[in-house]
């Protein structure tokens, strides 16, 4: 990997310092995926009404946490500039004051767990799924504050171009759930029997030893020693924090905003009968999956841009922001073709259900067709989000997703009978008027910051829009 200190000044080298970023946060988001797909083994295993009960659980622990991870993200950013500016006294404070946020931040999710199982009767959800949803989201949200605190270590770690803990500790993680969740749910070894309950005991467990060891990590390594990290204690300073909330908040909620339009989508194209709900859950399984690789390099791409505005370079910041829309229209090339030429293939691995295995193929098409405009979004807002600028993106994306994607898909899949590809269309203009927009946004701010000449001092308002 080319050294932070030395921008790459050749193209090649900025794509290479960007994939090397980009490998192990693609890697720590599989990791991630796959603690999703041992959970459901483990509670399919158990029984249905315990697959239920964590799959409801699960919605409605992730739902709302997208705020806060996106707003965390600002972090990165943020540690970024000051990286590349190379004012790495500032660091320290800075993160006190986030872990501040991340605490306060934690709290709330943990109230809100604590009071969300109140909704699942009046939202309809299925008697006999009640009880188990409520105890795994009971014990879940213990670990819920680490989750959180774990996520500004590691923005932190991914600001200074370090990503390797992100993957290393992913799929540390993943090795402890998955032994840890057996035993609880089933009673092995001397422990209860717990059902839905034990595999929330046990990813608390599991998130509180990936923040134990975060921190240890940060607190120990010499190469995040000359920051101060935890040289001492600091009380919150308002000031700070909302202005790391100022950048962080329209991040999470466009994040919420593009991930509710997939959950909406999944929840009326299910108003359509069984083989459609279970063929679209396929497609959007095998799309999710391809997502990982182009939401590493746009993570890598915020680092390398906010780097670059840090270091008062421009001409550097479009080079890494092109760098990344290279690698992710290269890999997106690659999804593309297995979908379109493997889609049944693809299907008949996730069931043997001919019908559902028909439509999911079908359906995969579609996710072949947007898989170009879904890396460009991302990335582009990756890119935005190096410059700071986040404010703007939240409105193009809220109206592309929801002004547009949404009501089209409605229109055609529910009003004119078009069923589940009706929807997708929705999906593929939404995803696709998303990439126009931020695409273009990130080319005009950066083309200004060209003919502007000196770029303002990391932290300024300037690039905020």
């Amino acid at each position: 990997m080319s050294s932070p200190t030395l921008p790459p000044r050749r193209f090649g080298d900025e794509v290479r310092a960007t994939a090397m970023l980009a490998l192990p946060l693609v890697l720590g988001h599989v990791s991630t995926g796959l603690i999703g797909f041992v959970d459901n083994l483990i509670a399919g295993r158990h029984g249905t009404a315990t697959l239920a009960s964590v799959t409801v659980g699960t919605a409605l622990l992730w739902l709302p946490m997208m705020v806060p991870i996106g707003t965390l993200i600002a972090l990165t950013a943020s540690v970024s500039h000051l990286h590349g500016a190379r004012r790495h006294d500032e660091i320290g404070p800075l993160f006190r004051q986030a872990l501040w946020l991340s605490l306060g931040i934690g709290v709330l999710m943990f109230a809100f767990l604590s009071l969300a199982p109140l909704l699942l009767r009046p939202f309809g959800i299925a008697e006999d799924i009640v009880p188990g949803a409520t105890a795994f989201l009971h014990a879940i949200r213990w670990g819920v504050p680490a989750l959180v605190l774990f996520f500004c270590m590691r923005y932190l770690s991914e600001g200074m171009h370090w990503t390797l803990p992100t993957m290393l500790l992913g799929f540390g993680g993943l090795a402890l759930l998955a032994p840890l969740g057996w035993t609880l749910t089933f009673g092995h070894f001397g422990a209860p029997a717990m059902g839905a309950a034990g595999l929330g005991t046990a990813s608390a467990t599991t998130m509180w030893a990936q923040a134990l060891a975060f921190a240890l990590y940060l607190w120990k390594s010499k190469r995040f020693a000359h920051l101060k990290l935890f040289a001492h204690f600091e009380p919150p300073r308002v000031a700070a924090i909302v202005q790391l909330l100022k950048t962080g908040l329209p991040i999470g909620v466009t994040i919420l905003m593009e991930g509710s339009l997939f959950i909406v989508t999944a929840l009326l194209i299910a108003r359509l009968g069984a083989v459609p709900a279970a063929a679209h859950q396929v497609a959007i399984n095998v799309a999710q999956l391809c997502f990982m690789v182009p939401m590493g390099v746009a993570e890598a791409t915020t680092v390398r841009v906010g780097f670059a505005l840090g270091a008062n370079d421009p001409r550097g910041l479009r080079r890494a922001a092109h760098a990344g829309y290279v690698i992710v229209l290269a890999t997106q090339a690659l999804s593309a073709m297995v979908l379109l030429f493997g889609h049944d293939a693809v299907a008949s691995v996730y069931t043997r259900d001919v019908a559902v295995a028909s439509l999911a193929g079908t359906l995969l098409l579609f996710a072949a067709a947007f898989q170009f405009p879904d890396g460009i979004q991302v990335l582009s807002a990756g890119a935005l989000r190096g410059l700071k600028d986040t404010r703007v993106p939240m409105w193009l994306a809220m109206g592309a997703y929801w002004g547009l994607g949404m009501p089209l898909g409605v229109g055609l899949g529910l009003g004119l009978g078009w069923g589940p590809q009706g929807m997708w269309v929705g999906l593929i203009a939404g995803l696709t008027a998303a990439a126009v927009a931020l695409g273009t946004r990130f080319e005009r701010s950066s083309r200004k910051l060209l003919v502007q000449g000196p770029i303002a001092p990391a932290g300024s308002d300037r690039h905020r829009g």
